[in-house]
């Protein structure tokens, strides 16, 4: 089988965000970049349903700048054959970045099954994934549990609203977004991430796989972080005027009653 599996960079959650000088995006300097966590998942999918088809191979691709050749040789350490960078801008929208996957893929002889996580960490737009499918042609899966495969079908168990599973069963080939929980992401051992450094990463300008600047569909501007946390009040006295005190404070500042 021909496997893929389509990853982002994403800002670690422990990194403390700033906005760049003109508030259009976050300030990049000194930021840990990390492989979104849910893309773990679909990397780990890939190398388990590789070991259960002798002479499979699993490719890894990511759009992005430069930068995200680290996360890309990360999933080559976890145990990936094969890697692609897609060359698209920082500021890049979810719809650019579909296109330049899908481009990618449609440039590989023969795609067997693309999985994905069910979306990155940073913006948690959950579209990219649905974009490669549509701009392949490829019915797709979204959070998914589990999976069972057979030769020319995948059968998914996948999560919806109120805790409820839904059973989706779909023809190869396809694309599968991985929910948390699909299976246990593997460490890179100590030999695996020295050969991967020395991996080829295939690399293609956006030319390559038919995409411009005239697919920017989304541009921000003015962006603004979240308010700093006020500081807690601790009210003093008896229970009484401590609950009328309340009351007031709950009234007039917060207004919620």
């Amino acid at each position: 089988m021909n496997i893929y599996v389509c990853i982002k960079q994403v800002p670690d959650t422990e990194t403390k965000i700033k906005l760049n000088a003109d508030s259009s995006g976050i300030d990049s300097t000194g930021i840990k970049w990390i492989m979104s966590p849910f893309d773990e998942f679909a990397v780990e999918e890939a190398l388990r349903l590789r070991e259960k088809n002798a002479g499979s191979t699993v490719t890894v691709l990511s759009a992005g700048p430069v930068r995200v050749t680290e996360s890309l040789r990360t999933a080559l350490a976890m145990g990936a054959d094969n890697a692609i960078h897609v060359e698209t801008p920082e500021t890049a929208d979810s719809y650019r970045v579909g296109k330049a996957l899908a481009g990618a893929l449609k440039k590989e002889p023969k795609v067997d099954i693309v999985f994905t996580g069910k979306e990155a960490i940073d913006d948690g737009a959950a579209q990219v994934s649905q974009l490669i499918a549509e701009a392949m042609g490829l019915p797709y899966v979204t959070v998914v549990l589990s999976a069972e495969y057979s030769a020319d079908s995948v059968k998914c168990r996948r999560e919806v609203e109120g805790g409820a599973i839904e059973v989706v069963t779909t023809p190869l080939p396809a694309l599968i977004a991985a929910q948390k929980g699909m299976n246990e992401p593997r460490y890179a051992s100590l030999p695996n991430i020295m050969k991967a450094k020395k991996k080829e990463v295939k690399t293609l300008k956006e030319s390559d796989v038919g995409v411009s600047d005239a697919d920017q569909k989304i541009r921000y501007k003015n962006l603004q972080l979240p308010p700093p946390k006020q500081a807690g009040k601790k009210i003093s006295g008896e229970s009484s005027q401590q609950a009328k005190e309340l009351a007031r404070l709950l009234h007039e500042e917060a207004k919620v009653i």
